[in-house]
This record gives C-alpha cells, sequence and structure tokens, in this order.
C-alpha cells in the first residue's frame, strides 16, 4: 500500500456500523423469526445452570459433603458465587460493546464463556469440600455471566421495540423451562397428587450428581452453537470504538441516577424483587426438609412437583402477559400487579406449613413471577440510555439479578438461626412488596 493511500485512509473519518434492530429505512435488520426459538433456547441453557445447578445440586452436594442438611454451609457454598456474578456481568459486557469481529459483538462471548462455563462445571462436579465447592461455583458464575451478558444484551440488539412484549415473555420462558427440564431430569416429579402412581423422571438419581453437571454442560455448549450459528450476529468491524481508558471503563460500573432516574428506579425495582424471591429459593430443599417436615426419601420427587407446579404457572402468566403488554401498550401495572401478588404468596406458607401449603403458594408464586418475567425484560430495555452501550447498560442492571443472590444465603441464614424457618416468609414478601412499588417511579414507560 502506497504512502498516499495510507494517509487517504487515515484521513477519512470511520464510517460507524449501524447499531440497534432496525436500519435506516425503519425495517428489521435481524430476520426475527429463527430467534423465536433460539434466543429462549439459549436462555433455557442457561437456566438450566441457574436452577439446576443453583436449586438442585449444590444444595444435595452440600448434604453430601456435610453429612446432613447445613443450612450456613449452603450459605458459604453459593455466596462467592454471586458475589463474582455481580462483578462478571457489566465487565463483560462492557468488553462485548467494544468487540469489533466479523461475527458481532456478542458471539465470541458467548462461544468463549459457554465452552469456559461448561469446564468450570465439571470442575464442580468433582468438588469434595465446601471450599471447593464454593470455589469452582464462583468460577462457574464469572464466567457464565459473560454468556449471559452478551446474550441479554441481544434483545436490545436485535428486537424492535414493537415485539418487547412477546419476546420478553419468551426470554421469561428460560427460568421455569429450566426448572421443568431439571426437576424432571435431576429430582423426578411426584404426580400422586395428580391420580396417577408414583414419580416421572428422576433416572433412579443418575443425574443427581456429576453426571447431572455434565449433561447440563453439553447442553449449554449446543444450545449456545445453535444460537450463533442458525441465528448470527452482524458483523461490528465498521464500529467505531472509543480509545480505551481504563478510569472510564471504571466508571461505567456507575450510571449516574440523576441523569438517568428511570433506569436507577428499574434497577431498585428488580433488587428488591429478585431479593425477595431469592431469600425463599436458596432454601427450597431445606425448607421442604426442616420445615415442612417431608420424608428423606420423597423430599426430591416432592420438590419436583412443586416446582414443575411453579413453572407451569409461570409459563402461562408471561406468555398470557407478554401479549397483554403488547396490546395494551402498558408495562408498569403488570409489573407493580406481580410483586403484590408475590409478596401475597409468601404467606400461605407461613400460616399453611405443609405440602399442601406449599403447593398452593407455588402456584399463586409462579403466576406472580410469570408476570414478573413478561414484562420485566420490556421495562429494562426501554429504559436503557444508549443503544451502542446496551452489553455495558444490561450489566449494571443484571447487578439487580446478581447482588440480592449474595446477601439472600446471609439474610435467610440469619433469619432461620433467629427466629426459623416459618419467619423466611413474611420477611421475604416485604422485601418483595417494596421492590414492585418502587416500579412507580419509572416516569418513561407507561
Amino acid at each position: 500500500m502506497t504512502q498516499s493511500n495510507v494517509a487517504a485512509r487515515e484521513a477519512a473519518p470511520a464510517i460507524p456500523a449501524q447499531v440497534g434492530p432496525l436500519d435506516a429505512d425503519g425495517k428489521p435488520r435481524f430476520k426475527l423469526g429463527p430467534l423465536y426459538v433460539t434466543l429462549p433456547l439459549a436462555n433455557l441453557a442457561l437456566y438450566l445452570v441457574w436452577m439446576g445447578v443453583g436449586s438442585f445440586l449444590i444444595p444435595l452436594q452440600v448434604t453430601s459433603i456435610k453429612g446432613h442438611p447445613d443450612p450456613d454451609a449452603l450459605k458459604n457454598a453459593v455466596a462467592i458465587g454471586a458475589a463474582l456474578a455481580a462483578i462478571g456481568n457489566p465487565v463483560f459486557g462492557q468488553i462485548s460493546d467494544r468487540t469489533r469481529s466479523r461475527f458481532g459483538r456478542r458471539a465470541p462471548w458467548m462461544l468463549l464463556c459457554a465452552g469456559g462455563g461448561a469446564l468450570a462445571l465439571i470442575g464442580q462436579a468433582n468438588a469434595t469440600s465446601i471450599g471447593a465447592l464454593a470455589v469452582t461455583w464462583g468460577l462457574v458464575q464469572l464466567i457464565l455471566n459473560g454468556y449471559q451478558a452478551a446474550l441479554t444484551a441481544a434483545m436490545p440488539d436485535r428486537i424492535p421495540a414493537s415485539k418487547y412484549g412477546i419476546f420478553s415473555g419468551l426470554v421469561g420462558l428460560g427460568i421455569p423451562l429450566g426448572i421443568v427440564v431439571s426437576a424432571y431430569t435431576i429430582a423426578g416429579i411426584d404426580v400422586s397428587k395428580l391420580g396417577l402412581d408414583g414419580s416421572i423422571g428422576g433416572f433412579d438419581g443418575k443425574f443427581a450428581g456429576e453426571k447431572g453437571y455434565y449433561l447440563i454442560a453439553g447442553i449449554l455448549v449446543a444450545a449456545m452453537l445453535i444460537f450463533i450459528f442458525v441465528t448470527p450476529d452482524k458483523s461490528s468491524k465498521g464500529m467505531v470504538v472509543e480509545k480505551f481508558s481504563f478510569k472510564k471503563f471504571l466508571s461505567n460500573f456507575w450510571l449516574n441516577p440523576k441523569k438517568h432516574p428511570d433506569f436507577g428506579w428499574a434497577f431498585l425495582s428488580r433488587f428488591g424483587v429478585v431479593a425477595g424471591y431469592f431469600t425463599v429459593l436458596t432454601y427450597n430443599m431445606y425448607i421442604l426438609m426442616e420445615y415442612v417436615k417431608v420424608a428423606p426419601q420423597d423430599v426430591l420427587p416432592t420438590m419436583g412437583f412443586l416446582m414443575v407446579l411453579n413453572a407451569i404457572a409461570t409459563v402461562v402468566a408471561s406468555v398470557v402477559v407478554g401479549k397483554l403488554v403488547d396490546h395494551f401498550g402498558v408495562i408498569k401495572p403488570f409489573v407493580l400487579g406481580s410483586g403484590v401478588l408475590a409478596g401475597l404468596s409468601l404467606f400461605i406458607p407461613m400460616i399453611w406449613g405443609t405440602v399442601n401449603g406449599m403447593t398452593a403458594f407455588n402456584v399463586v408464586n409462579g403466576f406472580a413471577f410469570g408476570m414478573y418475567m413478561a414484562v420485566d425484560m420490556a421495562l429494562i430495555t426501554k429504559v436503557l440510555p444508549r443503544g451502542e452501550d446496551a452489553g455495558k447498560d444490561m450489566g449494571l442492571i443484571n447487578i439487580a439479578n446478581a447482588a440480592p443472590q449474595v446477601a439472600a444465603p446471609f439474610i435467610a441464614s440469619a433469619i432461620v438461626e433467629n427466629w426459623g424457618y416459618h419467619a423466611l416468609f413474611p420477611i421475604s414478601a416485604c422485601i418483595a412488596l417494596v421492590g414492585s412499588v418502587l416500579v412507580v417511579f419509572v416516569k418513561s414507560v407507561r
């Protein structure tokens, strides 16, 4: 290349690649059809980790290591992972925003993080102490929050605002479907309450240990490959990238709530709702063992049945409410209603501490959580400050998912130690109610 050509290239202004789901003519830049399948599938694989490992495999592993249900050991096993998740999501979000490749900004990090997360899961499967379990789960959370940051940013990257409701509902299906698959595969599902004999799934405990980790790791990698090859991202090579500044990098972990108040209120609202949810969810298995007094041999299939009921209610609410949001064009009433209903549902097991009480709780709570998941992503996406920083901003908002998980084990452990399991429910209800009410202060979204 001649010197004049070099000079011409340096003098020519950079032409930024387009950011966002629509082109200059207002037409979608991405084919939406395949995304209706690949985006929920990739999210399902992620929630197989969060729900399958977090709700089933870790409590089982802690009980096996300690020889008995130990809430304090469970707290120690999960807290480091949640703390690293709070760090990993915004870090990887910023990195993916700055990534320039022919495969786009997100795909390279989905590939690396899904592969690294799968290896970390294999390491966790072989942990033989609470310390080793805490470290490996921390690695899993740190790495896979890179996957989650890139995946979450796909919605503002690719989905038009007119489709936020339905896609938010579909993405929200990752949690309930993750619960159903995990319950069926790892725990089995007690179907005696449905008039049938015994339980289904469970595979004689085949996946209630190391093989469960291996199965989930394989599904995670497969779903990631389907997403990035069936629905490829656009090249980000032409996008302008700001010169790296470590000071600015650190400052991006903070978003001024005075300049972006709606983003701040949405963050606090999600924090409260998720904190109320996880304060109970963290000890779900131990609640059945120690509070409801389910026989040891029946704990797994009973928990499987209850979580599937919860998931079915969540799916119904998520799909129905997602369509209603798109039809009516309002979000806040559904967020508020879901939080109030979730809060009220937590009083059911407090006054009815039986399997039947837990059944009623899971139906009502599942419906409430489905309402929330149907609108949460739509709300968050609408208050993002800048589309080109979607990964970083979604990483920040995802701290509202991770930070409550750091606090929840300590809160729950202190409550159980001082007041018993029954006190978990009213305290969690109050936290969730406060979180849902805060959405009223979001002004730019109806």
